[in-house]
């Protein structure tokens, strides 16, 4: 037993250190007092987003005259949302609203939206958001004055996670544990490599002639984890693409309730890797070093010592967890729900396994997706 609780400890006491070297060195994005007249066009894909996208376009409007224009694709919508676009409009000629055109074969229903955007956009840089994003006043200038500092042509400011239920708590900060708790970012700041491409897509700035280089998401179109594959897509292509803390210039609040928070992890964790034996891989890895250390650590109270590094991991995890908690903003006690957190991430992940790869795909916004990961 010695053995395998030491096997558990060492991982995540390096992780610890990776941890703790994130949030001392992931630089801010932060909102910027100076305007950049007329340099980004602000793009939205929107389907079905009357309830969520007001608080978006409320944080536009607010905005100086960096923003050019605010593009807003109505991706087939049977809600009230292109409506509530012209109403908009109608406050803002910034706003405009671009109506519906057929999906193409071999793409996601987001990928095409936003090259469809793209194609639209006349400012020098693109910032790609989700419909359910606010930025604060300034953010649109700050996010391009990070990109200027950083000598990037693409940048996803990590965002603020709004939560309000107990699940949004307990298990939506798994989305930074997961990005963070295995990401070198120091490594990712100086060296261009491919691998190191993370971005969020909730918010996405882009240079516009860079963009259409890389043959923007057109390089990504059948990519469900769109965000990240256009990341990485980037710096294969020679161009230089940054992650950087976001929380200051962006906040999202991504799910509601249980049900969809299942349905949106559902849908991404099985594509999110490139081949099966990967995906099992991080799976098993995420059992070993995060679920096995708080079975394993309560033997020590019967005396058996032997379990003590298991109580160490445990105490390694936690402390992680609590620093990522504090950094990304989240209730500190998430931490304390990491063992089911983990649970409910182990559990996601094989029933997306499930539905790719022996069911008939998952369905999202009313679209089915289906197809196997190599």
């Amino acid at each position: 037993m010695l053995g395998l609780t030491i096997g558990m400890l060492v991982p995540t006491a390096l992780m610890l250190l990776l941890v703790i070297s994130t949030v001392r060195c992931l630089p801010r994005v932060q909102p910027a007092q100076e305007a950049r007249p007329g340099a980004a066009s602000v793009l939205i894909p929107a389907r079905n987003e009357v309830d969520r996208l007001p608080a978006c376009l409320d944080s536009l409007l607010l905005q100086d005259e960096t923003v050019l224009e605010v593009l807003v694709y109505d991706d087939h919508s049977t809600d009230g949302t292109a409506d509530l676009v012209r109403q908009y409009g109608q406050r803002d000629a910034r706003i405009q609203l671009l109506a519906p055109v057929a999906l193409p074969e071999g793409w996601c229903g987001k990928t095409f939206a936003c090259a469809h955007l793209a194609g639209h956009a006349r400012g020098e840089w693109l910032l790609f958001l989700d419909a359910d994003t606010r930025l604060a006043p300034g953010g649109v200038a700050g996010i391009i004055a990070a990109a200027e500092e950083h000598r990037v042509t693409f940048l996803s400011p990590w965002p603020a996670f709004l939560v309000n239920t107990f699940w949004e708590k307990a298990l939506l900060p798994m989305l930074s544990f997961v990005a963070f708790s295995l990401f070198p970012v120091r490594v990712s700041l100086e060296y261009q490599h491919a691998s190191l491409g993370l971005a969020h897509g909730a918010c996405i700035l882009a240079h516009r002639e860079t963009y259409r280089n890389v043959d923007g998401h057109q390089a990504v179109r059948g990519e469900i984890c769109e965000d990240v594959c256009l990341a990485r897509v980037w710096r294969a292509r020679g161009h230089r693409g940054l992650c950087l803390d976001g929380q200051d210039v962006v906040a999202v609040r991504m799910y509601r309730s249980l049900r969809e928070i299942w349905l949106g992890f559902q849908k991404n964790s099985y594509p999110a890797f490139r081949h099966w034996w990967s995906f099992w891989l991080f799976m098993a890895f995420h059992v070993w070093c995060f679920v096995l250390p708080f079975i394993f650590a309560p033997v020590v109270v019967t005396g058996r010592m032997t379990a003590l590094p298991a109580l160490l991991a445990v105490a390694c995890i936690l402390i992680l967890r609590a620093l990522l908690a504090i950094r990304f903003r989240v209730p500190l006690w998430s931490a304390l729900a990491h063992p089911l957190a983990e649970l409910m991430f182990v559990g996601v992940g094989v029933s997306s396994w499930w539905h790719w790869t022996r069911g008939k795909g998952v369905t999202w916004k009313g679209r089915a997706y289906s197809g196997r990961v190599p």
